[in-house]
């Protein structure tokens, strides 16, 4: 018997490391839309109702800390959200970051202690459902151009 010695196929270790890199991307906008959104609305919680027009209302929203705090890690999820669209198809990265949707509920829930009714539990449940569904198709189903390096 003949040993023989397993070449790797071109392209596996791209293809490997891209998926890598794909998954840690959506992870950071999925942590990043979750803590800046919650950070804001407890900012906005601690700033009170702002019914009139007036600039000087929004100017005492952002001298709260929290609310800054939100603005800033919702800034870094803008950021990595642009980098995840220039990876992977817009069709893949909307339904999969849709789970930060349900993170969102979770923590004004528990952390915030919004009420959330069971009509709220079910368009939650289906939310996961269709982010269980997406996971499972290829991140990129269009002929993009390979990632530029700095």
């Amino acid at each position: 018997m003949q040993a023989t010695t397993l070449k790797p196929v071109r392209g596996v270790r791209f293809r490997q490391g891209h998926a890598r890199k794909t998954q840690i991307l959506v992870l950071v906008v999925i942590v990043t839309n979750v803590l800046g959104n919650v950070s804001l609305s407890h900012g906005m919680h601690q700033v009170g109702r702002i019914v009139s027009a007036s600039p000087l209302d929004y100017l005492r929203a952002f001298a709260n800390p929290w609310t800054i705090l939100g603005i800033c890690v919702l800034v870094v999820w803008m950021l990595s959200d642009l980098a995840l669209l220039s990876r992977a198809d817009l069709s893949f990265v909307l339904p999969v970051t849709a789970s930060a949707y349900v993170l969102v509920a979770i923590g004004g829930h528990f952390i915030l202690h919004d009420h959330i009714s069971w009509e709220r539990w079910t368009g939650i449940a289906l939310i996961t459902l269709g982010v269980i569904l997406a996971e499972e198709t290829p991140d990129r189903t269009t002929n993009g151009s390979r990632e530029r390096r700095l």
